[in-house]
């Protein structure tokens, strides 16, 4: 038999056996809670409370963390290769120390390294393992700190409920279904080893979800930046913008948000959620003034970068919007909030 269908195969069976004695295994009467203890249970889904303490990335996936982190690690190298990486250290440390932050405040299992690409997109994505890239346009789009957080925060969901390898899963299980078609058809092994050349699309399962998972990765995110100290609602406010910018210029938002459920449907779970499993809380994080400097620091690298690859013989323009950005910025750097501490909003 083919080495790579034994994999597979055992792969699979040991699957079952992990799967199929959970299922069946006898319910002890006594082990059962007495149904009043029932209604005062909390899903530990939505108990924010034991965050960190809950397995939400369980089901059937064939890849261990450890061989999870590698596949990353794998990927990570080859985003390295074709992407222009921020190495200005005072950006790269405060995105940084957002996302650890959060990662801190989730129920991630795995260790998270975070970097920032030099992209006009305003995009972020976390590869299985925890390896997580953060492009420099997300960063200046966002008006608050706690936009950018909401949506790291989201795609740090993505890897603590281990979507990737999830995906990745069901597409191996699916082939090996199908391969007892490909060997009965016209082609044989031929056929076969046709099929084994389209394996060069499976990769695109780390990034590309069901609507159903980003849903999920909503949940878990707004869980997340609430722990964290951020104000739920940015969480919101960011996609709404987001939503609108590709009404009012279709194509500038990247189609990964395609798969993403319609905004007023995340609106109203978002909503829903804040009001039913987040305790209320009197003070948030909204921005920070540092939030501001790393963001005028990005528009100088911004500048630079268009400047030098558009040539130095053609003038740089300048929006007045973006002139009253780094107004802003230096009357921030000069006022009271120079020492960076946290801009707190009440909660109605």
């Amino acid at each position: 038999m083919n080495p790579w269908l034994q994999r597979f195969l055992a792969g699979a069976l040991a699957s079952q056996l992990v799967v199929v004695p959970a299922l069946a295994a006898p319910q002890d009467p006594q082990s059962q809670p007495a149904p009043q203890d029932k209604s005062q249970k909390k899903d530990p889904k939505s108990d924010v409370d034991q965050i960190g303490n809950r397995d939400v990335g369980k089901g059937l996936n064939l890849y261990s963390l450890e061989k999870e982190i590698a596949i990353g690690k794998q990927l990570a190298q080859e985003v390295e290769r074709s992407a222009k990486l921020v190495d200005d250290p005072v950006v790269v440390e405060f995105v940084n120390r957002v996302g650890q932050n959060l990662v801190r405040n989730s129920d991630a299992k795995v260790p998270f390294t975070i970097k920032v690409i030099d992209s006009d997109e305003i995009n972020a994505f976390a590869l299985p393992g925890g390896f997580f890239y953060v492009h420099s346009g997300l960063v200046l789009r966002a008006d608050e700190e706690a936009e950018l957080a909401g949506v790291m925060a989201h795609e740090i969901a993505h890897v603590t409920l281990r979507h990737g390898t999830k995906n990745a899963t069901k597409g191996e299980l699916t082939q090996l279904a199908m391969i007892p078609l490909i060997l009965l058809g016209p082609g044989g092994w031929a056929g076969y080893g046709i099929y084994q050349g389209l394996n060069l699309l499976i990769p695109l399962s780390y990034l590309k979800f069901s609507r159903d998972a980003e849903r999920q990765a909503d949940y878990f995110g707004l869980q997340y930046m609430y722990k964290a100290g951020y104000d739920p609602n940015a969480y919101v406010s960011f996609f709404e913008k987001v939503q609108a910018e590709e009404r009012r210029r279709p194509g500038s938002i990247p189609k990964v948000f395609a798969t993403h459920p319609p905004t007023p449907e995340r609106i109203q779970n978002t909503q829903k959620e804040i009001s039913t499993i987040l305790p209320t809380r009197q003070e948030y994080i909204v921005s920070t003034s540092e939030f501001d400097l790393v963001k005028a620091r990005l528009r100088a690298i911004q500048s630079s970068r268009k400047a030098s690859e558009g040539g130095s013989d053609k003038p740089t323009l300048r929006k007045r919007t973006e002139q009253d950005k780094d107004k802003k910025d230096k009357g921030t750097q000069k006022g009271d909030d120079d020492d960076g501490r946290p801009t707190l909003k009440r909660r109605p």
